[in-house]
């Protein structure tokens, strides 16, 4: 591996942290692990530089194979695909000479940080889905019942800020006060919560459901809440605490 794909990669490793809202800080690689900020998610694109697969092919009853395919493959891998290509051009022009001004620039600077983010909560999307939602851990019931009133306010809430919303609906525990917050996100990089910890992500952008439901935006959300892979999300609380 040549050094410009070595340095690439760090590069990458810095936004598996603080995409999706979460800052990183520079820290031993002993307290980056102890902090478990690479587990949101797995595994990630950002770190590994290559798409992750999709945990399944369709899931029944919720979103097709027709619609969840173009989706992965189109808006998340090609998110991917622009951001490889903006680090490689920025990686060129900071080892040159000419000046850091130009329109291009300036652009590319702006835009990794939102196909950064694209790539990661594409990431917690898909696998925060399941065929058949396993029961919520009762520590994730308790935590959301604590704050929301109960499970069925909590996702009441989140209902309502997915539907406001014109790009993701976001159940993000915030780092700063260890409160949780339903965040509704109009672009990737657009609503945050700059120390926020994501644990159950919703795309509701049209391209994720338009081709199963057209226009009812409300009839997906409502399926995505009978879908949510609880087992999934308490790994994600568990890894936040």
């Amino acid at each position: 591996m040549d050094k410009e794909r070595i340095a690439r990669r760090e590069v990458l490793r810095g936004f598996a942290g603080c995409a999706a809202g979460i800052m990183v800080v520079e820290m031993a690689p002993e307290a980056a692990k102890a902090a478990a900020l690479s587990r949101f998610p797995e595994n990630s694109a950002l770190v590994t530089e290559k798409a992750k697969p999709l945990p399944y092919e369709e899931l029944p009853g919720f979103l097709s194979r027709a619609q969840l395919t173009p989706h992965h493959t189109a808006h998340y891998g090609g998110a991917l695909k622009a951001l490889l290509g903006h680090e490689q051009q920025l990686g060129k022009l900071l080892q040159g000479s000419e000046p850091l001004s130009s329109p291009a620039h300036s652009f590319m600077i702006k835009d990794r940080v939102n196909r950064a983010n694209s790539v990661v909560l594409h990431e917690l999307y898909f696998d925060n889905m399941t065929a058949r939602a396993p029961a919520p851990k009762e520590d994730i019931r308790a935590v959301l019942s604590r704050r929301f009133g109960s499970l069925e306010r909590w996702a009441d809430d989140f209902r309502a800020a997915c539907l406001a919303a014109n790009g993701w609906g976001i159940l993000a525990r915030d780092a700063v006060n260890g409160q949780l917050y339903n965040v509704a996100s109009d672009l990737h990089e657009v609503g945050v919560l700059w120390f926020g910890q994501p644990l159950v992500v919703c795309d509701v952008y049209e391209h994720a459901y338009y081709v199963d439901y057209q226009n009812r935006k409300a009839d997906y959300v409502g399926k995505f809440l009978q879908h949510i892979n609880w087992d999934e999300v308490n790994r994600r609380w568990q890894a936040a605490g």
